[in-house]
C-alpha cells in the first residue's frame, strides 16, 4: 500500500504573500457578510424568527415569539425549549460587550419567561 504524500502546494496563506511580495494583489473575491452572526440569526436551520423579535420591549412577548418560532419549526434538531434557549443565549453571547445594559437585562428576564412558558421553572 503506497503511502500518499502529504500537500505538495503552498498553502493559500503563503501563496497569498507570496503574491504581495512581487507586488501583485491577491484575487478579488465577493465579501463575506460582516456578520457572520447576524446571517446565523437570520438563516439558520434550527428556527425561523420573526424580524426583530430581540429588540421588542417586553420580556413576555420575545419569549412567547421563541416558543412559537421552535414550536413551529419543522427543522429543528432539539426540543422546542432547547432550540429557542439557545438562541436566545446565542444573540446575547454574540452581541457581547455592545449590547445596552437594560437590553442585556431584558433578554436575561426573557430567557426566565421562556423557562415559565415551557413549564421548566
Amino acid at each position: 500500500m503506497a503511502m500518499r504524500s502529504r500537500k505538495t502546494q503552498p498553502s493559500k496563506t503563503a501563496r497569498r504573500k507570496a503574491g504581495a511580495a512581487r507586488g501583485k494583489s491577491p484575487a478579488r473575491r465577493k465579501a463575506a457578510p460582516k456578520r457572520w452572526s447576524q446571517r446565523v440569526t437570520q438563516q439558520s436551520d434550527a428556527l425561523d424568527l420573526k424580524r426583530g423579535v430581540f429588540t421588542l420591549r417586553d420580556p413576555k412577548r420575545i419569549a412567547a415569539s421563541l416558543k412559537r418560532s421552535a414550536e413551529r419549526s419543522s427543522r429543528r434538531k432539539a426540543g422546542a425549549y432547547r432550540s429557542a434557549l439557545s438562541m436566545l443565549t446565542f444573540y446575547v453571547n454574540r452581541a457581547g460587550k455592545t449590547l445596552p445594559k437594560t437590553q442585556r437585562e431584558r433578554l436575561e428576564r426573557a430567557k426566565a419567561e421562556l423557562k415559565r412558558q415551557f413549564g421548566r421553572e
